[in-house]
């Protein structure tokens, strides 16, 4: 069985049209095109919250886009926190919609949950065509096509 929670802990996501409905779509297709199934956490949080996450659990004191927090109880994946303000930079950034961006975020805060990474090449090779094909479906342009020749 797959559940997905959302918990909204900044109210400016819930400004973000559609999004609660696509980051739990987006997270089911990411554990089905994986062949996993389980219940997992997505936390809409803020700069300061993720920036206190990355300290105390990567030792990095600095806000952060997504943060994933994988779990070693039987059947619940995990939990996943997106930041607003560091996300919407991005976003802006680059010229892609909010609502795109945090599902990327999700996605690929969902993909680490079951295992993958993208810290070496041939680990990157794997999982972000993975997330590409993903976001396909969810008719979501390809964010890594910038960074290729």
């Amino acid at each position: 069985m797959t559940s997905i929670t959302l918990v909204i802990e900044d109210e400016k996501w819930r400004a973000v049209r559609g999004l609660q409905a696509r980051l739990k779509r987006a997270a089911a297709l990411a554990l089905s095109s994986a062949r996993r199934k389980g219940a997992l956490t997505i936390l809409l949080s803020n700069d300061r919250k993720l920036r206190t996450l990355n300290r105390d659990f990567r030792g990095r004191d600095k806000p952060t886009n997504v943060l994933s927090f994988p779990s070693d109880t039987d059947g619940y994946l995990g939990d996943i926190a997106i930041a607003y303000g560091v996300t919407g930079k991005e976003a802006r950034a680059s010229g892609k919609k909010l609502v795109d961006h945090a599902t990327h975020l999700g996605v690929h805060g969902v993909l680490h949950l079951i295992g993958y990474d993208h810290e070496r090449p041939r680990d990157a090779k794997i999982m972000e065509p993975l997330e590409v094909r993903i976001l396909g479906k969810l008719k979501i342009a390809d964010p890594y096509a910038a960074d290729r020749p």
